[in-house]
């Protein structure tokens, strides 16, 4: 059922689309990034700033705020409770920096306020980690097992490897509100201040919605390659 002369097809009815969906976002990230990260805001705050504003806006202190190399590297370290702005954010004041430095002062925010699906999303790291590298070593020697020496060990395996992966899958499941979250406070709090102008807001707008819509993707991987699994493992049995 799953296969044809040899080919895999649910490699090609699941996993393909989403790769083509993956690669479709990550253009849009790109081309809204490069189109406001060229405009300069009217308040020329810059990406630094702009953290500090939403953390301020939020009664949110002790958060230190970092210049990380790179490109969209920014990100939010819960352990050390620092915030990291790459070097088109960090200095820049264009729209797209300050979009981006408030999405991360929106995860600095979570933290503080002990936002319940990011408190989730930490306990669940270190499990999903171990996860998606040890599975597809149990899925190697499952298959192997499973279809080369026709061993009942390599069901065993497989299900096992998928459950460990489906860790993974629930990771980035609940990603998705985490994320999203982050940018509806950047928003709000841009919005209810008055930070930018409509335009300007609208561009924000575009660039986080764009960057939410890689984590929609990312999820729509994982559990498409979940279930891909689990129906090659229902082949074997």
């Amino acid at each position: 059922m799953y296969y044809l002369y040899g080919f895999d097809w649910t490699y090609l009815v699941l996993i393909v689309p989403c790769f083509i969906i993956s690669i479709i976002c990550q253009i849009k990230v790109k081309s809204a990034y490069g189109k406001y990260a060229k405009i300069p805001n009217s308040r020329r705050m810059t990406g630094a700033q702009a953290a500090e504003w939403v953390l301020r806006q939020n009664n949110v202190s002790g958060v230190r705020i970092e210049h990380v190399g790179g490109s969209l590297t920014d990100h939010f370290d819960p352990r050390t409770n620092v915030i990291r702005l790459s070097d088109g954010v960090y200095d820049s004041a264009s729209v797209a920096a300050v979009g981006i430095a408030a999405h991360e002062a929106g995860h600095a925010v979570q933290h503080a306020q002990n936002y319940l699906p990011n408190k989730i999303r930490s306990v669940i790291v270190p499990i999903a980690n171990i996860g998606s590298k040890v599975s597809w070593l149990l899925f190697i020697l499952g298959f192997l097992f499973a279809f080369r020496f026709d061993s009942p060990i390599g069901s065993v395996l497989l299900y096992i490897g998928i459950f460990l992966f489906s860790f993974s899958v629930i990771f980035t499941l609940v990603t998705l509100p985490v994320e999203f979250n982050a940018s509806s406070r950047a928003l709000k709090c841009i919005r209810e201040t008055n930070l930018l102008t409509t335009e300007e807001y609208g561009g924000v707008k575009s660039v986080l919605s764009a960057a939410a819509m890689t984590y929609v993707a990312s999820a729509l991987t994982a559990m498409a390659q979940l279930l891909r699994l689990l129906l090659l493992a229902r082949r074997r049995n």
